[in-house]
C-alpha cells in the first residue's frame, strides 16, 4: 500500500491537485510481512540496507531521508496506542530529495528484496 497525496486513491487527491504542483516529496508506504511479528524487523531491514536514503527522524532536508514511525519517531509508544493513533509497525515513510532518480529508484529495490529474504 502506498499513501501519495497525488495518487487517484488517496482521499485527499482532489485538493492536493488544487493546492499542489507535482504532489510534493514526501511518500508512506507499507512493507508486506508474514506475520504483525514481522512488521517492526522487516522496516528495521528495510532502513538498514538503504544506501542513499539516510534515516532520519525528520523529513524535511535536500537528501532523501526514510523513517519507521514505530521505531523512530513513535518507538516509545506502546504498541495498543500506535495502532489507535493509526501508525502500522510496517509503515516507512519518504521524504524524496534531489539525488538522481535512477539512484533512488535502485536503492529502494535493492533494500526491498533485503526484507524479501527475511
Amino acid at each position: 500500500r502506498v499513501s501519495w497525496p497525488f495518487l487517484q486513491s488517496h482521499p485527499q487527491h482532489e485538493i492536493a491537485k488544487k493546492q499542489q504542483r507535482g504532489g510534493g516529496m514526501v511518500i508512506s508506504f507499507w512493507i508486506k510481512t508474514d506475520s504483525e511479528e514481522g512488521k517492526r524487523p522487516a522496516c528495521a531491514t528495510f532502513l538498514s540496507e538503504l544506501k542513499v536514503f539516510a534515516c532520519a527522524e525528520s523529513l524535511g532536508a535536500v537528501e532523501s531521508l526514510a523513517e519507521s514511525p514505530s521505531l523512530m519517531t513513535h518507538g516509545s509508544v506502546p504498541a495498543d496506542q500506535r495502532k489507535k493513533l493509526g501508525i502500522d509497525d510496517s509503515m516507512v515513510r519518504l521524504s524524496v530529495g534531489i539525488e538522481n532518480v535512477d539512484d533512488l529508484i535502485a536503492d529502494l529495490d535493492q533494500a526491498l528484496a533485503k526484507v524479501g529474504q527475511q
